[in-house]
């Protein structure tokens, strides 16, 4: 489908990419990672002919049909609808529509036999172009996206830029392309369109090649991982889980032969220096010099994972009650966001504000923070003090400053060791930290902005996307510092495993009030499925539950019996899971094999398979729970 080859591409001195190989096959859904600067971005641009390589190749057939989805595309003005927009990619389908129109009006006046033989074969080709249901697709892509029915008739302009890249993402998906190239495509969409786009594209036919640092997503959508690291690109066969597997058992075995080589190293090295002084041995002591100069060394295992190692300190710990929201009132024309809403945030308390764009996370953050109006009120408690981040205060970076200078301005207590000890766990290290704000790029910006943060003596967070902009690695640091972070937080943000890992509370406003749910996001998700559609089991335990007061009149040995009965069907239970995870982890095997991801027909089969034995293993896995607590009812009277 598209082979890249030898391809070496220079930024200035530096090499971003070096000798670099890729194959890209038609059906496969990758993943395409790295940390920020490795040029993934320049990649995709690279691959559609925006940039020309330094050296190597680009093949692919002139008509390989490109669908390509960029940060560029938010400047992208129009005063079109957003419906017009989208389907602005029904190109030849539109000029037919006009041509057919101009034909209707002229056959009112002209009878003539050429007119109409026209306006038949016009009709025709639309007919075979699906023409009829394109508003209907286009309808269907914008509100899965979430455009209600009035949005899509709103001129472009008036929206923001996040949802203009949604319009954007809407017209690629209409032109059906034989490959997608999306850039970051979930940086500007809330939880239900992310779910949404990851449904759509699990029945996309064609290849997909996704640059995400949002690793939920990479897990759920792709089947490969290309991980782009010191100008190369690396395969692994598998979703990003996978990736993280089968590259840290390609670490370990890389470091064996590293130290291997190395004490190789050393003992010809010792031969050598006890040769060369010897006349009658020099000519063997220099041979092997020679081989040595010529062996291909082994590389030292760089540790990509960078843990923080400081302290978040504030100077006074804050009272029990942090923050009180009672009989909130706030509205914008033509929305209401709260409606007599209350909330309470506690000392410890670790919040997720989570919920689709426009039901008013952003603003009630605002309103928590003193910066948005409303009527009711917001008590904010003893001891209490405060920082706010949002994606807005990158601006307020002093782009003169370099790096250091942005944190010792801000946080004038630290030590300059304490502050470059900050940047490093940011990935700010040696020189770097002399770097001007005003050369960094967007998620550079957003990771020194979230160390001011997190110098702050503040004991209460408020993070609106902290994660927007950031790679794996950098939201991997974020989470290992909140983790730490003895204090109280709230955060938006649509990054699942970024709230799974760090909240122990779950808002979300739903009728206009503050709802919370006491547990993570996982449990939340879990809760929050069975509330909306309840999910039916197989096994017959619920009717046994229902009767229980039958059981809690019968005497005692029959409850013993009950008992005996559940406890049998757990371990039959726990036997099928076993069965269930073998056969799971077989088709993960097969599916990692060249053999089936390179064949489209055999990896959609292993795919289908993959997808029922996963099915088969979650719904015992329900079951057991089910059993186990029933047991624990049984057992406890």
């Amino acid at each position: 489908m598209i082979s890249i080859n030898d391809l070496t591409f220079l930024l200035g001195s530096r090499a971003l990419y070096d000798e670099a190989d890729w194959h890209i096959r038609p059906g496969e859904r990758i993943g395409l990672i790295g940390a920020n600067g490795t040029g993934k971005s320049t990649l995709l641009k690279i691959i559609v002919g925006e940039y020309s390589p330094s050296s190597g190749s680009i093949s692919m057939s002139k008509d390989l049909k490109i669908g390509y989805l960029n940060q560029d595309l938010l400047s992208y003005d129009s005063h079109h609808s957003i419906l017009h927009v989208a389907m602005e990619a029904f190109e030849r389908q539109n000029q037919l529509h006009d041509e057919i129109e101009e034909l209707l009006k002229k056959i009112e006046t002209d009878y003539s036999e050429e007119v109409l033989n026209k306006l038949s074969d016009k009709q025709q080709e639309f007919e075979a172009l699906d023409g009829y249901s394109i508003e209907y697709r286009a309808n269907e892509i914008l509100a899965g996206l979430g455009f209600s029915t009035a949005d899509q008739h709103r001129p472009l302009n008036t929206f923001s830029g996040g949802w203009r890249m949604r319009v954007m993402l809407a017209k690629i998906l209409l032109q059906t392309p034989d490959i997608l190239l999306l850039d970051e495509p979930t940086n500007h969409m809330d939880l239900p369109s992310i779910k949404w786009l990851e449904t759509y594209l699990l029945s996309f036919e064609g290849a997909i090649v996704i640059v995400s640092h949002d690793r939920y997503f990479l897990d759920k959508v792709v089947n490969k991982i290309v991980e782009s690291r010191k100008g190369k690109l690396t395969p692994y066969a598998g979703n990003y889980t996978f990736y993280l597997e089968e590259k840290a058992l390609r670490g370990e075995i890389q470091k064996g032969e590293f130290k291997n080589q190395q004490a190789k190293i050393k003992q010809e090295e010792k031969l050598i220096e006890r040769f060369r002084a010897k006349a009658s041995k020099a000519k063997m002591a220099q041979s092997r010099i020679k081989a040595l100069d010529k062996l291909e060394r082994v590389e030292d295992v760089d540790d990509d994972n960078p843990t923080v190692n400081f302290q978040f300190k504030f100077s006074k710990p804050s009272g029990r009650h942090v923050i009180r929201v009672e009989e909130a009132n706030k509205s914008y024309p033509n929305i209401e966001i709260l409606r007599n809403a209350d909330g309470l945030i506690e000392k410890g308390d670790k919040i997720a504000l989570i919920g689709a764009n426009g039901k008013g996370k952003s603003t009630l953050l605002r309103i928590i923070a003193g910066a948005e109006g409303f009527d009711g009120k917001c008590e904010i408690g003893h001891n209490v003090t405060t920082t706010f981040f949002a994606q807005h205060q990158l601006e307020s970076l002093h782009l003169e400053n370099t790096i250091l200078e942005e944190l010792q301005a801000f946080a004038p207590k630290h030590t300059d060791t304490e502050l470059r000890g900050i940047l490093g766990c940011f990935l700010f290290t040696g020189d770097d930290v002399f770097k001007k704000i005003k050369v960094l790029s967007g998620g550079e910006k957003s990771r020194v902005a979230l160390a001011k943060s997190l110098t702050t003596d503040s004991n209460f967070l408020i993070l609106d996307e902290p994660t927007n902009h950031l790679d794996i690695q950098s939201v991997n640091i974020l989470i290992q510092a909140l983790t730490q972070y003895e204090g109280t937080f709230i955060a938006v943000s649509h990054d699942r495993y970024f709230l799974d890992n760090v909240a122990n509370k779950i808002w979300f406003i739903e009728d206009k009030d503050i709802k919370e749910y006491p547990g993570t996001y996982a449990e939340y998700e879990e809760w929050n499925a069975k509330r909306v559609q309840p999910v039916p089991t197989s096994i017959p335990v619920k009717q046994e539950k229902e009767v229980k007061p039958k059981v809690e009149e019968k005497a005692a040995p029959n409850a013993q019996q009950q008992l005996k009965k559940l406890n049998d069907q757990l371990q039959k239970l726990e036997q099928e899971i076993a069965a269930f995870e073998h056969s799971v982890k077989t088709i993960e095997a097969k599916i990692a094999d060249e053999d089936v991801y390179s064949n489209s027909g055999k990896l959609a089969e292993a795919n289908a398979a993959y997808a029922t034995a996963k099915l088969l293993l979650d719904t015992a896995q329900k079951n057991w729970e089910d059993l186990a607590s029933q047991i624990m009812e049984l057992e406890s009277k």
